[in-house]
C-alpha cells in the first residue's frame, strides 16, 4: 500500500464507522476513487436489474453554490469537494430496457426484458412508474454511502432540497426523481456517534 492508496475498511467497519459529515477537508476529490466509489454503488441490486439510478457528480464550486441555495442554505454542500446527487429516470429505463437484459440470455432475454417492461409500467401514468424507478435508485443511494466509506471517504444524505430547482440547475427532465444529495470527502469533523433503536425494538421475529 502506498501513501496515496486509502486504506478499504471491509464491510462491517464500513458501516459501524460510518457517519453523517458536514465539515470536510478542503481538498479535491481524488478522480481514481470518485470513480471507483461510482462503479461500486452500480453494482447495487435492482428488480429486473432496471438499473434506474443515475448519478450527476458536481464538483464545480458555482454549480455547487446553486444546489446549496436549493437546499436551503445547508453549507455541507459547498464544503464538501463533491456533491453526488442521485435520481432515478425511469422513462430512460423504458426507453433503453434491452441494455438491462444479461447477455448470456441472448435475443430471447432482450425481447423478454421489452415485453415485461412495457407489460408491468406501459400503461402506468409516469409518476407512478417513476416511484417504482426511486425505490430502486434508492438501494444504489445507500450502497453509494458505503461504497465512499469503505475507501475513507464521508458522506451525509440529504433530503431537505427543492427537486424542481435542483432540475432546473442540472438541466434534468421534469420526470426524473431524487433519492437524494450526496456530499462526499474526507472528514475535518468525527460528528456525532450512532444513536440507534436496539434490534429488539424495531424487529419482529416469526
Amino acid at each position: 500500500m502506498t501513501a496515496t492508496t486509502p486504506k478499504v475498511l471491509d464491510i462491517k467497519e464500513a458501516i459501524e464507522t460510518r457517519r453523517s459529515i458536514r465539515k470536510y477537508v478542503q481538498e479535491p476529490m481524488n478522480q481514481d476513487d470518485l470513480h471507483e466509489i461510482l462503479r461500486l454503488a452500480s453494482l447495487a441490486p435492482s428488480a429486473w436489474n432496471a438499473q434506474t439510478w443515475r448519478f450527476a457528480v458536481v464538483q464545480d464550486a458555482a454549480i455547487k453554490q446553486q444546489l446549496q441555495d436549493a437546499a436551503y442554505g445547508q453549507g455541507q454542500v459547498t464544503n464538501a469537494p463533491a456533491v453526488i446527487v442521485v435520481y432515478s429516470d425511469m422513462e430512460d429505463t423504458l426507453a433503453t430496457v434491452e441494455e438491462t437484459a444479461h447477455p448470456g440470455m441472448g435475443e430471447a432475454g432482450r425481447t423478454g426484458q421489452r415485453s415485461t417492461f412495457d407489460g408491468v409500467f406501459g400503461a402506468q401514468p409516469v409518476a407512478q412508474r417513476g416511484q417504482w424507478g426511486l425505490s430502486q435508485a434508492n438501494i444504489a443511494f445507500g450502497f453509494l454511502m458505503l461504497a465512499a466509506r469503505g475507501l475513507g471517504y464521508d458522506t451525509v444524505p440529504m433530503l431537505g432540497f427543492d427537486p424542481a430547482k435542483v432540475r432546473e440547475i442540472l438541466g434534468l427532465p421534469e420526470h426524473v426523481q431524487f433519492a437524494g444529495l450526496l456530499p462526499v470527502g474526507k472528514r475535518a469533523e468525527d460528528g456525532f456517534p450512532h444513536h440507534r433503536h436496539s434490534v429488539e425494538r424495531l424487529t419482529k421475529f416469526y
